[in-house]
């Protein structure tokens, strides 16, 4: 196949899922009657309260903010010294780009940084994939914990599935996760050993692993990658209090939707567009009975706020790096 038609093919997948996803979110949004749905939503914007989204901006854009200066810090160590106004420009452009081709934001926030640095991309981008590394880390931590605050609703849920074909004897639902697991690690090391690129991101991710050995302060990098996901949390709980029929739900709720929420948004789509949209909602109507059509109409919103800021900041950070790089003529390979 050719590769322009493998890309052609690839996108029209994604767009053909997030599109369906959206579809069944919005399919299960039922309203009065003589009302439609996005009256329906609009009417739910109304009712939250602004400020509380306002601040969960400004902590949006801390959070940011915080993980360019750990980029410039993982940096350091390979002699590139890049400007922090640099390295957030570089930062806010990727997770534009990421909103229309998924995975895409982390090569071109390395190659917008050579433009502005002269840092050599396979040296950024193999700190991208550490970086990749550490936030995946922090999501277990973030599902172990969700697991533990809220076991005894999780138990639950999981109890509710069946696996068996009679219904008299259960599945044992760890045997189903071990399966998983060991066909996921099969797959990626058939992958690896047939894909070059993905050799090459492994030698990249070496490059990038060794610089975190030779980081001045260790612990301060540590700090940072807490600091970051604390942020995050932040955002989710900021955006639950602005709604009315959020608002009681508690800190273990905003935990657990805050995981679930993570797990969705690492989805390859768009923005995490239809995975958000699907898996949110379950969490919301399963595990704390919210009606429905409301737990529609918050995420949409939600997801709806976060992605008004990231183009926001994306499209500002596009033009300010244009005039930049235009002023200095930094020579482009």
């Amino acid at each position: 196949m050719h590769p322009k038609l493998k890309v052609l093919l690839q996108y029209t997948v994604m767009i053909g899922i997030t599109a369906t996803l959206l579809w069944l979110s919005l399919r299960g949004l039922t309203v009065a009657e003589g009302e439609d749905k996005s009256e329906f939503i609009w009417n739910a914007w109304r009712r939250c309260d602004k400020g509380y989204l306002l601040i969960m901006a400004l902590v949006a854009m801390a959070s940011h903010l915080l993980r360019a200066v750990r980029w410039k810090m993982m940096l350091e160590p390979s002699g590139n010294n890049v400007k922090l106004s640099n390295s957030f420009l570089s930062l806010m452009i990727g997770y534009l780009v990421n909103m229309a081709v998924p995975r895409g934001g982390e090569v071109s926030r390395c190659y917008n940084l050579y433009k502005l640095e002269q840092t050599p991309v396979e040296v950024s981008f193999g700190t991208v994939v550490v970086e990749r590394l550490v936030d995946l880390a922090c999501l277990i931590i973030l599902i172990g914990l969700s697991f533990i605050v809220e076991w005894q609703r999780l138990k639950a849920f999981i109890g509710t599935l069946d696996f068996s074909s009679s219904g008299k004897s259960s599945f044992p639902i760890w045997i189903v996760i071990v399966i998983v697991v060991v066909i996921i690690l099969a797959v990626g090391v058939y992958m690896l050993r047939k894909n070059e690129k993905l050799r090459k991101i492994l030698i990249g991710f070496k490059e990038g692993f060794l610089s975190i050995f030779r980081l001045k302060n260790k612990g301060l990098f540590v700090f940072y990658s807490f600091a970051i996901w604390a942020l995050y949390f932040l955002m989710s709980y900021f955006v639950v209090i602005a709604f009315p029929e959020t608002r009681d739900l508690g800190m273990s709720a905003v935990l657990t939707l805050f995981a679930i929420g993570s797990i969705a948004m690492a989805a390859p789509l768009p923005g995490g567009a239809g995975s958000y949209h699907t898996l949110v909602p379950l969490g919301l109507v399963m595990l704390y009975n919210l009606r429905k059509s409301d737990a529609i109409a918050f995420v949409f919103i939600f997801h709806g706020w976060q992605t008004i800021i990231m183009i926001i900041a994306g499209v500002v950070s596009l033009i300010v790096s244009y005039l930049i790089i235009r002023w200095k003529k930094v020579p482009v390979k």
